[in-house]
């Protein structure tokens, strides 16, 4: 099956576009965005993949991160994906709740009914996406890292340290640090993994790096009045495993930052910048 190009808009001497395919991972349509730095025309740029958070669809951070400026000038490609498969049969919260199906994919494979005929985000992300990418001129799949925020810095972080080797780098944006021992956390992974705790582990930043993740660098941006860094975000959990493992993270605590974008277009350069070490 064949792309569709949704659109394509002029952009710091890039484009801007946005496809549509059908994701067998899915078993649903899925529609992602690229941006295309001007530098992809004559040789294949590196590509950073921006997972965004709850609620969120593609064009969120391609609208509001800010990020396509430093990007052309870094010559990086930022591939935006959905964060759940979308469409008609596709399993939501009964309840329209946000924090739980549409728009809340996690970033994992879902073993329980309902969700399991379509909530493959973790294949999707991983496997499905890079594939089709090779397809598109002027990407180089080859080199790849990860960044993401909230629910998207889970991702990030947990498919970067199952999958050693496969991303230069990572980074997060006030990420859901150990979703195993918060409310989100628990009410995804109960509804798509099923009670067994057990299982929930490999799906957690804090115990992947407990169980011996592979060293691969990090940063992570907190803002300091971010509404949900007690209660849901856990850094500190983060931090203590690191301290036990010796696994070295970048961590910055931004005094009177909250969670919005707003936070993240402030610091979306020094992220660019942090991975374009890595990817040259």
């Amino acid at each position: 099956m064949s792309f569709e190009l949704l659109s394509s808009i002029r952009c710091f001497g890039g484009e801007q576009r946005r496809y549509q395919r059908f994701s067998e991972a899915l078993a649903s349509d899925t529609v992602f965005s690229v941006y295309m730095p001007a530098t992809s025309v004559s040789t294949p740029v590196p590509v950073l993949y921006y997972l965004s958070g709850l609620t969120c669809t593609d064009e969120n951070a391609v609208t509001k991160a800010g990020a396509q400026r430093v990007a052309s000038e870094l010559g990086i490609a930022i591939v935006f994906p959905d964060t759940s498969p979308r469409g008609e049969g596709v399993a939501d919260d009964p309840e329209a709740a946000y924090d739980l199906g549409l728009g809340a994919g996690f970033y994992l494979n879902a073993t329980r009914e309902p969700w399991a005929s379509h909530y493959r985000m973790e294949e999707y992300i991983t496997e499905e996406l890079p594939g089709w990418l090779t397809e598109i001129d002027g990407l180089d799949v080859s080199r790849s890292s990860l960044c993401g925020h909230s629910m998207g810095g889970h991702g990030a972080m947990t498919l970067a340290f199952k999958n050693p080797g496969a991303y230069r780098s990572v980074s997060a944006f006030s990420p859901i640090c150990a979703p195993t021992s918060c409310p989100w956390g628990h009410k995804a992974f109960t509804a798509y993994l099923g009670p067994d705790e057990s299982e929930w582990k490999a799906h957690d930043a804090t115990e992947l790096i407990l169980a011996g993740a592979q060293q691969i660098p990090v940063l992570i941006d907190q803002g300091g009045a971010d509404g949900f860094l007690e209660e849901q975000l856990k850094p500190e959990l983060l931090m203590a495993a690191c301290n036990e493992t010796g696994f070295e993270v970048t961590y910055r605590e931004q005094a009177g930052y909250d969670h919005s974008y707003y936070f993240i277009a402030s610091f979306i350069e020094d992220h660019l910048r942090f991975h374009a070490i890595y990817l040259r």
